[in-house]
C-alpha cells in the first residue's frame, strides 16, 4: 500500500467534480491525455496575466519575465530527466514532433542506402511512420524485433535483429496499447555495441515513472506534456549534446538564426537552433508546474500506486466471462489495460460506459500494425493515473457487467 492521500490529490483536479450523463465522472483515459491540477491551470493563467510577451527579443520587463519563465522551464525539464546539459532539452509540440525531428535531421544525416532502422510492432504511429518515411527516402531497410505471445520482447530477439548495418533503434519505453514496459536501457547498450543510436518514445513512461536519460544511455528521448498533467501542445526532445550539435534544423525562421544574408544563413547555438519562431511559452511554463506537481507527489509513489490500481483492475476484469485482456501480466505492465468484451464492438462498449459517466478509449489507438498482430480491428482501453481510485474501478467493472447483460450475449 502507498501512503499517498488520494482524496487530497483528487481535490487538486477540478474536472473530477464534473457530471457526465448525470453520473460522477470516472476518467480512465489518461493514456490519451491526463487531466490538469489547479496549480497548472493557475500557473498558465498567471503567465497570461503577468508575464505575457515574446522571448529572447525584448529588453523590457515583460520580455524578461517571459524569457526567464521559458528558460527556467527548460531547466526544470532537464533536472526532471537528469540530462547533463541545459542545451540538450529542445521544446517541441510533443512526442510526434520530437521523433519527426530526429528522423528528418539525424536520420537524413546518418542513414544511407542499405542501412537498417529497427523498431517494434507495438509502436505508436508517431514512432513508426517517421521511420517508414526515412527508410523510403534513403532506401534503407526497416526491421521489426519479433514479439512474444504476451506482447513483450526478449533481449535475445533484440540481439538477433540489430546488426552492424543498423543505424537507428527506436522503441517505446511503455506501449500505449499493451502496457509493456520495455528494457530500453539494455536495448540501448546492444544498439551502441553495433554503432547504432537509441531513440526512446517516452510518452507513456515519463508521466508514471522516474526517467533518468543518463542511466538509460539513450541518445534521444521524446515526450509530451499533456500526458503528464501539463498543457496540450508542448513536449520535449532530449538529445545528447554531441549529436544535436551535428544535426541541421528542420524548421527555419526567426530566433533560430545567427546571421542571415541574401543568399546564405547560419544558425544559432543549441537549443534555440531547433526552436524556430515564437515558442510555446505559456505551455512551457505550465509544463514546468506540472513537473513540480509530479515531483512533489514523487514518481516512485506514483508508480507504486498505479501498479496497485492496475493489479486490482486486472483481477476484477479477469473475473468477467467474455473479457479478453491483451498484453503481459499485471505485474509486468504499466497502468493501463487494453481489452475487448466478446460480442460487443469497442465503440459500442465505450458509448455504453459513457452513459455511466465512464471515459475509456476505443479504436486502434494509433497502433494499426499492433492491432493486426493482435488480430483485432480495434480494442477498448482503460488507463489509470494518480487521481483514480479502486472505487472507480469497481464502478467501471460493474458497468462492464451491466453492458454485457444489456447486449444480451451468451458466453
Amino acid at each position: 500500500m502507498t501512503n499517498l492521500n488520494i482524496d487530497a490529490i483528487r481535490k487538486d483536479f477540478p474536472i473530477l467534480s464534473e457530471q457526465v450523463n448525470g453520473k460522477d465522472l470516472v476518467y480512465l483515459d489518461s493514456s490519451a491525455t491526463s487531466q490538469k491540477p489547479l496549480s497548472v491551470i493557475d500557473k498558465t493563467k498567471y503567465y497570461y496575466e503577468h508575464m505575457n510577451a515574446n522571448v529572447h527579443r525584448g529588453v523590457h520587463t515583460l520580455g524578461t519575465r517571459a524569457t526567464d519563465g521559458y528558460e527556467n522551464a527548460r531547466e526544470t525539464v532537464r533536472a526532471f530527466i537528469n540530462a547533463k546539459y541545459f542545451e540538450e532539452i529542445i521544446f517541441t509540440r510533443g512526442t510526434t514532433t520530437a521523433i519527426n525531428t530526429v528522423a528528418q535531421s539525424y536520420g537524413d544525416m546518418a542513414v544511407q542506402e542499405g542501412d537498417e532502422i529497427v523498431i517494434t510492432q507495438m509502436e505508436h504511429h508517431a514512432n513508426l511512420v517517421p521511420w517508414q518515411q526515412l527508410a523510403k527516402r534513403k532506401k534503407a531497410v526497416l526491421k521489426y524485433i519479433p514479439m512474444e505471445a504476451d506482447g513483450t520482447i526478449t533481449l535475445e530477439n533484440v540481439r538477433a535483429t540489430i546488426t552492424n548495418k543498423t543505424k537507428i533503434v527506436a522503441m517505446a519505453h511503455v506501449s500505449n496499447v499493451l502496457g509493456t514496459i520495455n528494457d530500453v536501457k539494455s536495448v540501448a547498450q546492444i544498439a551502441h555495441e553495433h554503432g547504432a543510436i537509441m531513440v526512446v518514445d517516452g510518452a507513456q513512461s515519463i508521466p508514471h515513472m522516474k526517467v533518468d536519460v543518463v542511466d538509460l544511455d539513450c541518445d534521444f528521448f521524446a515526450f509530451s506534456g499533456h500526458k503528464m498533467l501539463g498543457p496540450t501542445g508542448i513536449g520535449a526532445l532530449y538529445g545528447k549534446k554531441a549529436l544535436l550539435n551535428k544535426m541541421e534544423p528542420i524548421e527555419f525562421g526567426g530566433d533560430m538564426i545567427d546571421f542571415v544574408g541574401l543568399q546564405e544563413s547560419t544558425w544559432t547555438e543549441l537549443p534555440t537552433k531547433f526552436e524556430a519562431g515564437t515558442p510555446l511559452i505559456a505551455e512551457a511554463v505550465g509544463l514546468a508546474e506540472a513537473i513540480n506537481y509530479l515531483t512533489e507527489v514523487g514518481m516512485d509513489n506514483i508508480l507504486a500506486y498505479e501498479h496497485e490500481l492496475t493489479a486490482y483492475a486486472y483481477e476484477k476484469m479477469s473475473e468477467i466471462e467474455g473479457v479478453e485482456i491483451y498484453g503481459p501480466a499485471a505485474d509486468k505492465r504499466a497502468g493501463l489495460i487494453t481489452f475487448n468484451l466478446q460480442g460487443v464492438h469497442p465503440h459500442d462498449l465505450a458509448t455504453a460506459l459513457d452513459s455511466h459517466g465512464i471515459a475509456i478509449r476505443a479504436g486502434h489507438h494509433c497502433a494499426q500494425p499492433l492491432m493486426k498482430w493482435l488480430n483485432q480491428s480495434s480494442t477498448a482501453r482503460a488507463s489509470f493515473y494518480i487521481y483514480n481510485t479502486k472505487d472507480e474501478i469497481d464502478t467501471f467493472v460493474q458497468s462492464l457487467k451491466e453492458t454485457k447483460e444489456f447486449f444480451s450475449y451468451e458466453f
